[in-house]
């Protein structure tokens, strides 16, 4: 089932989580003791991150510095067909810009579509740390619209070398939001413009980027509507695990974290777990009190305070 259609037949509360490969090397076992701890929770939606190729430098025994490009976490597919067909678990596969083709995506699409996965988050990605050519016969989607329209074209048949009487691959997409604007947004009017043209270009619904102050949520809803924008906004909510994630979270994300969090997570580092999930118990609770009836949580593949928090409220 699509996403959207989950939305639009809810009853209730729906939580949906996201997890990312584990490192190459690791057994895919890690993930599916994942998925078998949130199974239970009823899961309308289960996102699986992906990741681009990156260069990484070694030292040779002769001293000499190779470069090797490879993914550190590989495997976004797979771990997808396994959540949708041994689960049966809805499964939404991220699918990047920046370090892919048109035409390795499409190829990508038509698999994914072939495994029964309906949904896609359509993401520009991280630039890649390398200059990856791209041949001369390939082309390459520079901005998430692009590949949103690549996603809505292929609803269509749409492919990027003519097929006859090519069979639609209908997808459902949904794009990210940044209720405290991206971090290479100029302004939040001019990033809430980009945001309306993935929307205009295909996207059927909007996750937003984590935050800790609901207000902000709230305000950045209220923007999306005045400006047009009329497709769901699913908030992202991330538990606090420790006090190292009050530097790594607004370096990596780009969110502010308010000061009560901050200064209480501070003053009792060893139990920083607990209070980030009162902290985000108090977030589920005001978004549900207000209407909100879809919530994401980015749990990084550590399901313990998420679990416990969802309980609270089934």
């Amino acid at each position: 089932m699509k996403v959207i259609e989950h939305i639009q037949k809810a009853r209730g509360p729906l939580f949906s989580y996201e997890i990312v490969p584990p490192p190459r090397g690791r057994s895919v076992r890690d993930l599916v003791e994942i998925v078998e701890a949130l199974a239970p929770m009823d899961p309308p939606w289960i996102d699986v991150t992906a990741h681009a190729s990156n260069a990484y430098y070694q030292e040779n025994a002769d001293g000499s510095i190779a470069k090797r490009t490879y993914k550190k976490r590989p495997g976004t597919m797979g771990i997808c067909g396994i959540i949708q067909n041994r689960f049966r678990i809805d499964t939404v596969a991220h699918i990047l810009c920046l370090g892919f083709t048109r035409e390795e995506t499409e190829d990508a699409l038509i698999e994914l579509s072939y495994l029964g996965i309906e949904n896609v988050l359509a993401l520009q990605g991280d630039n890649p740390n390398y200059s990856k050519p791209t041949p001369n016969n390939r082309s390459t989607n520079q901005f998430a619209s692009d590949l949103v329209a690549q996603v809505a074209g292929l609803r269509t048949g749409k492919f990027i070398d003519e097929v006859s009487s090519g069979s639609p691959v209908d997808f459902c997409c949904g794009v990210a939001g940044y209720p405290e604007k991206h971090i290479e947004a100029a302004n939040f009017k001019t990033d809430l413009h980009y945001l309306k043209k993935k929307v205009d270009c295909g996207a059927n619904y909007i996750v937003t980027q984590m935050f800790y102050d609901n207000s902000k949520y709230f305000n950045f809803v209220k923007a999306c509507r005045e400006v047009g924008i009329d497709v769901p906004i699913i908030p992202g909510v991330k538990i606090i695990r420790n006090a190292a994630q009050l530097k790594t979270i607004p370096k990596t994300f780009h969110v502010d974290l308010p000061e009560e969090l901050t200064d209480s997570v501070l003053s009792n580092p060893q139990h920083a777990g607990e209070i980030g999930a009162r902290w985000a118990e108090k977030q589920v609770g005001d978004l549900l009190q207000n209407g909100v009836n879809n919530i994401h949580f980015y749990i990084m593949n550590d399901t313990s305070l998420v679990v416990n928090l969802v309980k609270k409220f089934r």
